[in-house]
């Protein structure tokens, strides 16, 4: 050996020990912090894309489909379902404001016994995963559909709503249409426990064709007339976007007085406007479907937003990480961006693969605003397209998450729980009591042991966990964390 490799080696000698002495004991590192990260997919009933898988199925059939979907977004380690309750004026649970879907029994307004929102709440919430309501503002019918209902939107308050193409609209600038969508969201969060009210892309229409092959103009003549009639200062397309502002601000201000603690997020389109300096071309959502998103963002009026980044990440013009970099940098508030992840795209094009979803995560990874994704649609990960499923278990999410922590809405931490722990021969048992009015969602149980600290994340329907007694554990504590992310103390 030479002088200079024996030199090498003796530094690296004298350096692992400098590092050894440096390092904290074990029994002196502190307890670490669950991963945080909001996790969730898009259950479409719209068309029946998700569910149910068809028109018509028995209560128990359905049952079935959601305890399913449930269950593998369990699997996969997900905390939240975006659940789609109002896809064209009609209910997917039990209303008096508006029909059963004809999604669900086959003809609208047709009742059914089961109440598919009561139960997906019940069912999800065992699992520790959250729901959030996810309602149409406007649209009111949809061109898959064959019925309509005597008590639907379009017969009872027929000025409210506009023939639109293939579609049926409820008119944004209509002070009816507004109270209407208004009052159906209301009832939604008072009756249910639901986590969160979410709208999608869908504001104004995106442009239908006439015969000839021409954009058809949005059809809101007379309110237009109406508003030039008070002097309204404002062009028509500002004025287009000042109504659909003013009813996404008062839904906002309607959820926070009812239920504090309901969260508001919307899913715009993926691009506010092109931005051609920043690389960004395609389609004005803010121009075409009069939605400014931005706005939204900036001002806090939502609690998150997750604009739909549905391309590639080498895609030119719509890139991915350039997108999120874009909307990161107009989050003046501090709100959530959790993008939409195109799950559907999975095989349309070489490049599209479960491989390109892991990459978009990692990217939404690098700040903490940005750690959090909802895939479109769940039939896309319950067809395991591309192999997703072990894309999304063995890779993507290892480890279960907790949301990031809301600090902008003002509520109190919940309780640390009350803690017992017996000892057998080969297991500890440790169980707990939920204590205090502030009610938790998970519970996170953190144990130290020789190799040291490990965590398990618990939904709030269990109390009690057994561990191995040949880890030698040597401290034990079990923290609440409620529906906002939230963590107590621990004990």
């Amino acid at each position: 050996m030479s002088i200079n490799q024996r030199s090498l080696q003796n530094f690296v000698v004298l350096l692992s020990l400098l590092l050894s002495l440096l390092a904290p004991p074990l029994n002196a590192q502190p307890r670490p912090k669950p991963e945080r990260e909001f996790r969730a997919v898009w259950i479409a009933t719209v068309d029946n894309i998700d569910f149910p898988t068809q028109k018509g199925l028995p209560p128990e059939k359905q049952k079935a489909e959601l305890l399913a979907s449930l269950d593998l977004a369990k699997k996969l380690r997900l905390n939240a379902v975006i659940f789609q309750v109002r896809p064209m004026a009609d209910a997917v649970y039990r209303s008096q404001l508006e029909p059963w879907s004809e999604f669900l029994t086959g003809e609208m307004g047709k009742p059914q016994d089961f109440d598919p929102l009561e139960f997906v709440v019940s069912e999800a919430h065992k699992r520790g995963i959250l729901v959030h309501a996810w309602f149409n503002p406007y649209r009111a019918y949809h061109p898959s559909a064959r019925t309509m209902s005597d008590d639907h939107v379009a017969r009872r308050k027929p000025t409210a709503v506009r023939q639109y193409g293939r579609y049926m609209w409820l008119d944004p600038t209509s002070p009816e249409a507004q109270r209407h969508s208004l009052d159906v969201i209301e009832d939604v969060v008072r009756r249910y426990d639901v986590d969160g009210v979410h709208f999608d892309d869908y504001f104004y229409p995106y442009a239908e064709n006439d015969a000839a092959g021409h954009a058809i103009e949005f059809p809101d003549d007379t309110n237009w007339a109406e508003y030039q009639k008070t002097d309204g200062k404002l062009s028509r397309d500002d004025w287009r976007r000042s109504n659909v502002n003013s009813f996404i601000e008062a839904v906002g201000r309607a959820i926070k007085k009812i239920k504090p603690d309901v969260v508001y997020g919307i899913s715009p389109f993926g691009i506010w406007q092109p931005v051609p300096e920043k690389g960004i071309a395609g389609f004005n959502a803010y121009a075409e479907l009069y939605a400014d998103s931005r706005k939204w963002l900036q001002d806090g009026t939502v609690d998150y937003l997750s604009p739909q980044f549905y391309w590639e990440t080498s895609r030119k013009g719509l890139s991915f990480p350039v997108l999120l970099d874009w909307w990161s940098a107009q989050n003046t508030k501090g709100r959530f961006i959790w993008p939409g992840v195109a799950a559907y795209r999975i095989g349309s094009t070489p490049t599209f693969t479960s491989g390109e979803i892991a990459s978009q995560i990692a990217a939404t990874r690098l700040t903490s605003l940005t750690s959090g994704a909802i895939y479109f649609s769940f039939k896309s990960l319950r067809n395991d397209m591309g192999g997703i499923q072990k894309a999304l278990s063995e890779d993507v999410y290892k480890h279960e998450a907790i949301i990031p922590e809301f600090t902008w809405i003002k509520s109190s931490r919940p309780s640390p729980p009350k803690v017992s722990i017996r000892s057998g021969i080969d297991y500890i048992r440790v169980s707990w009591k939920e204590v205090g009015n502030r009610k938790a969602f998970w519970f996170v149980v953190y144990a130290k042991d020789k190799d040291g600290w490990s965590y398990s994340i618990l939904p709030a329907s269990e109390h009690k966990i057994s561990l191995s007694a040949d880890r030698r554990i040597e401290k034990i504590i079990v923290t609440s964390v409620d529906r906002l992310g939230r963590e107590s103390a621990g004990k």
